[in-house]
């Protein structure tokens, strides 16, 4: 389980890349394809072209941390490549990472305050 703080952004990259990439190359792709930087904290996540493998890419604050994961049995639910990068919650990065459907978690809505006097 990776424990993402409050408020740090989770990308998905969509796209399925080139698992043979260590940590520099996805760097690279982080700041090519995605526009972003790898080393800002946000937490990236990368699929290949089969569906069994996850590889994540995080900035701790001294350096950085490449997380890889192959599912035993099954395949993990990816979007559509065609989504290009897509926001996760941490809740969906962990259900995910389990090899669930994260994409049907939705977030409660905030209760609103009672008006009564």
């Amino acid at each position: 389980m990776i424990a993402v703080p409050p408020g740090v952004r989770i990308l998905l990259a969509t796209r399925p890349v080139d698992f043979r990439k260590g940590m520099d190359g996805l760097a690279a792709l982080v700041q090519q394809a995605l526009r972003a930087d790898p080393f800002a904290g946000e937490v990236f996540i990368f699929r290949p072209r089969r569906a069994d493998r996850v590889k994540i890419l995080v900035y701790d604050g001294t350096g950085l941390c490449l997380y890889s994961k192959r599912l035993e049995a099954g395949r993990f639910c990816w979007p559509s490549p065609a989504d290009g990068v897509v926001r996760l919650s941490a809740a969906q990065l962990a259900t995910l990472l389990e090899g669930l459907p994260w994409h049907r978690l939705q977030p409660h809505a905030t209760p609103r305050p009672s008006t009564a006097c």
